[in-house]
């Protein structure tokens, strides 16, 4: 299979089989992010998605998860996601789990009896980008929703029995937004209450609006002390039951993992541990080389899948 432009997906799908459904992202507005942007968004034909899965099935005899990429694939109309997801089921029947990236809008477009039939045909995990609490702060970035719609369209998807994985970055508001981001994000969640939280650390890249704003002085990014209270402020206002959270991602100073709430001294603890630990010139070193090679690492792996 031929993937168009730069693949992305999220960890916990390192080992799926990604099909593009869409190229780009939805709203490729983000001022943090710089993925997607050479791409111009677009669906692809149902037909040409499931050809590839008849010619992914020629490759490998055991497939039990699949992500559907590009950037929110949830946007595509339901008859279509439905098409696919039946697709999938019928081509890869061992298939235990299907994933897709989710915009709070477009999981706002879709009704409730949308998300069941979806879940029905095999849709079991959203990923739904949160990135802060805070309306200011969401504002700033340009995220193109509020905290209020995050929490409905977070709801939407518990209620319809999908499980859900909300993403978080620490240091997103900086220096000056941060108590508040913290506090704000914890708020969310607990009303989110979602299965799975993952918590990245910003790492800015040059060409986003948020990079030129802190080369000018006025975004301020938060040293790895300053990233850990943040997500110690964090962890200590969260009030979630049975969610896996997880900051072990490879942009991350301290990785953390442990199931809220059973666990959650015992990642206040890590945190502690952390705190003591002083210098983070390696890590920091180590982060921003991952964020160089992480696209070719990507694309080798990807290769390699397909000649196996």
């Amino acid at each position: 299979m031929k993937y168009e432009g730069k693949l992305y997906r999220p960890p916990s799908e390192a080992y799926s089989l990604i099909i593009q459904a869409t190229i780009g992202c939805s709203h490729n507005k983000c001022t943090f992010c710089s993925m997607y942007k050479e791409d111009k968004f677009r669906i692809r034909p149902t037909e040409e998605i499931i050809e590839d899965l008849h010619l992914e099935r020629k490759y490998y005899k055991n497939i039990k998860r699949v992500f559907l990429a590009d950037g929110d694939a949830l946007i595509i109309k339901t008859e279509e996601l439905a098409k696919i997801l039946q697709a999938i089921k019928s081509i890869f029947p061992e298939c235990e789990r299907v994933g897709i990236y989710g915009s709070p809008k477009s999981v706002l477009l879709k009704s409730k009896e949308d998300l069941e039939e979806l879940r029905e045909l095999g849709l079991g995990i959203i990923y739904l980008g949160l990135e802060s609490g805070s309306d200011k702060i969401l504002k700033e970035i340009k995220k193109g929703v509020t905290s209020g719609e995050m929490i409905e369209a977070g709801k939407k998807i518990k209620s319809s029995n999908i499980k859900s994985s909300v993403t978080l970055i620490s240091g997103i508001g900086g220096k000056k937004n941060s108590i508040e981001h913290s506090l704000e994000s914890a708020k969310v969640l607990n009303e989110i209450q979602p299965d799975y939280i993952g918590l990245l650390t910003l790492l800015l890249e040059e060409g986003t609006e948020l990079y030129e704003d802190e080369q000018s002085g006025k975004f301020q990014l938060l040293s790895p002390e300053e990233v850990l209270l943040e997500t110690k402020a964090l962890v200590e206002n969260l009030e979630i039951e049975n969610c896996v959270f997880r900051s072990n991602h490879a942009s991350n100073y301290l990785s953390l993992r442990g199931t809220l709430m059973d666990e959650k001294e015992l990642i206040l603890k890590q945190i502690e541990e952390g705190l003591k630990y002083n210098d983070y010139k390696d890590k920091e070193l180590y982060r921003r080389l991952w964020k160089k090679y992480y696209t070719i690492s990507l694309f080798t792996s990807l290769a390699t899948q397909v000649t196996n």
